[in-house]
Formats: C-alpha cells, structure tokens, sequence
C-alpha cells in the first residue's frame, strides 16, 4: 500500500510541477516578479497538501511565524530529503531566493519553470567560483529583499549522518547585515533521499530565533547555527530504531 500511494504521489507531484512549470514558462515572462513568486508558493503546498493527502505524509512547524517577521533573513536548514525544498518554498514568504546546483536548469519543464524565478545556480565541481557567485548575486539579492535559502551541508544526509557544514550562508549573511533563521527537521526519515517510498506519519519542522549577525564572525554565525540544529535534532526521532515500518 505504502508503494501504491508513493508512485500515485509522484503522477501528482509530477502533473502539479508540469501545470506550474507551464504557465510560468508560457506566461511568467508577462507576470511581475511577484506574481511569479506567488506561483512558486503555490506549487510547494500543493504538492506538500497532496502528499499528506495521498501517502498520509504531514507535518508540524515550531515556531512558524519567525518566518513572516518584519525584513528579509538568510534561512539555514538541515538537508536530508526534497521533502524540505518544496515545504521551504511553500512556507516561506513568496520573494525568495534559492543557491541550487545548475544542473536542476536543464530539466525539462521543472528546471525551465525553475529559471523563472532567478535563482543562484552554482557548479558545485568548481567550489571557489561557487562561493564567488553565491557572495555577488546573494547580496544582490537581499538587497532586494529576498528570503535566501542555504544548505549548508551541501548535499543530502541520511538521518543521524552528520556532515561538515559549508560556511557560505554565514558569509553572505554576514556580508550583507542580514539576520539568519535556522531551520532544524526530521524529513529524512519519512521520504528518504534516494527511496521511493513515502511513509506515512507527522515531520517534525522547528524554526528557531533569528540570529543577529553583526556582532559575529561568519564562522561563529555558522558554529551557533550548526549547534542549534544538531541540538534540535537530537529531540527528534532520527535514527534506524525510529524508522517507520516498511
């Protein structure tokens, strides 16, 4: 059954991204900035209403409205599924802004679709130049407005794997005098990174304080972020003795 509701998932996932990508690639270059945004919200929680609807998969956010305060942050969150870049872009305040690896633009319709929303696509084979990009248009970006999201692991780990955490979040945020929301979940342990199957019960999200920024350095920022996020996950369930039955 669990296999049955995880493939009809993804026929929704896919008709849902399809529609969206559509109308942003035939209308979005007619559609303000902010209309566009709009569309992208859409599609995060249509697609994450859709996967508690179909697969029984939902969740619960500590601390949410840290996420529509006054100004712009950088938010940092823990990697461990897709499950959080499509629940990010639906929670989120619309004018975002993401640092993606540049492969995701050639994807037929999704990465199309995706370009539309200018985000800071990278080529994670060349870090230096990576980091040079994210920096530049990333406080162009704030300056503007913008929510930035950041990975800082990277790539995504399995629960209870731990990563080295990247500093580049902490530099731009520090760079620019922007605040940064840290952002701690469980989602890995429902929808896996490289598995098929989406089990059915409740992701812990938790949003934490803002973090002012400008009396740190961008390896404390990132020392202070990485801590709190290991300290809420360890609340969580994470581990195999955790793992939903399958």
């Amino acid at each position: 059954m669990i296999l049955l509701r995880s493939v009809t998932f993804y026929l929704y996932l896919g008709l849902v991204t399809l529609v969206i990508s559509l109308v942003l690639v035939l209308v979005g270059p007619f559609l303000s900035g902010e209309k566009r945004d709009r569309l992208g919200n859409t599609w995060g929680r249509a697609v994450i209403r859709g996967l508690g609807i179909i697969c029984g998969l939902r969740y619960r956010v500590q601390g949410l409205e840290r996420l529509s305060q006054p100004g712009n942050a950088v938010v940092l969150a823990n990697h461990q599924s897709a499950w959080e870049t499509i629940a990010l872009r639906g929670l989120l305040p619309p004018n975002q802004s993401w640092v993606l690896k540049r492969e995701l633009l050639s994807i037929p319709f999704f990465g199309w679709g995706l370009a539309m929303f200018r985000p800071i696509a990278i080529d994670r084979g060349n870090p230096n130049q990576a980091l040079r990009q994210v920096l530049k248009q990333g406080v162009s970006a704030l300056k503007e407005g913008k929510w930035m999201v950041v990975f800082p692991e990277g790539t995504r780990a399995a629960p209870g794997e731990e990563r080295r955490y990247g500093a580049s979040g902490a530099m731009l945020a520090k760079k620019s005098g922007i605040p940064v929301i840290p952002v701690a979940h469980n989602a890995g342990l429902f929808w896996r990174r490289n598995g098929l199957r989406k089990y059915p019960g409740t992701i812990e999200m938790v949003v934490g304080e803002p973090i002012d920024t400008s009396a740190k350095s961008a390896q404390e920022i990132m020392m202070v972020v990485e801590q709190w996020i290991r300290g809420e996950l360890e609340k969580m369930p994470q581990g195999a003795d955790s793992t939903p039955d399958s």
